[in-house]
Formats: C-alpha cells, structure tokens, sequence
C-alpha cells in the first residue's frame, strides 16, 4: 500500500524569505501520519480507547530543495522499519514539489507508549494489520530490541 497526501501549501509556514519554515516540514509529515492511521480505523479517538499513543525517539530532517509560497507539496508515508511485534517503527517521509522534485526526506523512530502506565507497549493485533499492510522498502531494518 502506498499512501501519500497533497497540500497547498499556506503563508503561515513561511519566513520573511518566502521559503517554507523548517518545522514545517516536520508538521506536514507528522499530519501524514495521523492521516495515514486514521483512514486505516486507527483515529486518536480509537488510540484512546485502546490507551496507547505514539512517542518518538529521533525525527531526521535533510534538505534539499526550498518550497516557496503557493506551491503545492505530496508527502508520502514510507515503512522503512520496525521491530517484530511493531513496538518500534521507523517511517520515512519525502516532501514532494509538484514538478515531482524531491525537497525533504524525514526520517522518524519511534514506539508505543501505554498511556496509563507510561511504559513502552506492544500495539493492539488490529494496529498489527495495519502494519502489515503496509509495503516495505526493499533494505527494510528489522529492530532487534535489548530486552533487559
């Protein structure tokens, strides 16, 4: 499954030089993911239920090519990663101009955490699906976890 989203970009994700702020990228990959799941039944009203909600360990950003106001952006999910039970996953989001240049790549890690405890979990077997789904870079890492 591929999935990727296409936004106008707005003035308020730009600097005085006209060119889009860095954390703005950041934003728009992190609004793909909360897409991503929430058309595959997993909204944040159904991370409640199940008592779970995504944390990150890094979120990597490499530029190389500025957007300028008014131009609209794809930005793709990519599953580059994740550990046997999905604990851990790592995704990779490229911000697409619409000449189909490549202007950012981000790459996120990170984990399940239970809600009510605050420890890292294991997501619910319907969150598991979903994964799964998913297609998998042809170098996709699997994370050994150190279990102490």
């Amino acid at each position: 499954m591929k999935f990727e989203i296409t936004f106008p970009t707005i003035w308020a994700n730009f600097d005085a030089n006209s060119h889009m702020r860095h954390t703005a990228y950041n934003d728009y990959a992190a609004e793909v993911r909360s897409r991503f799941f929430s058309e595959q039944g997993f909204s944040l009203t159904e991370f409640s239920k199940h008592n779970i909600g995504p944390i990150l360990f890094s979120e990597n950003t490499k530029f190389y090519r500025e957007i300028k106001l008014g131009e609209d952006i794809t930005v793709n999910l990519i599953f580059i990663g994740a550990s046997e039970k999905f604990e851990r996953f790592k995704f990779k989001h490229q911000i697409i101009k619409a000449n189909g240049v490549v202007s950012a790549e981000i790459s996120v890690y990170g984990a399940w955490i239970d809600l009510a405890k605050r420890k890292l979990t294991t997501p619910p077997e319907d969150m598991i699906g979903i994964f799964n789904k998913l297609e998998k870079v042809i170098d996709f890492e699997n994370i050994i976890l150190n279990n102490k």
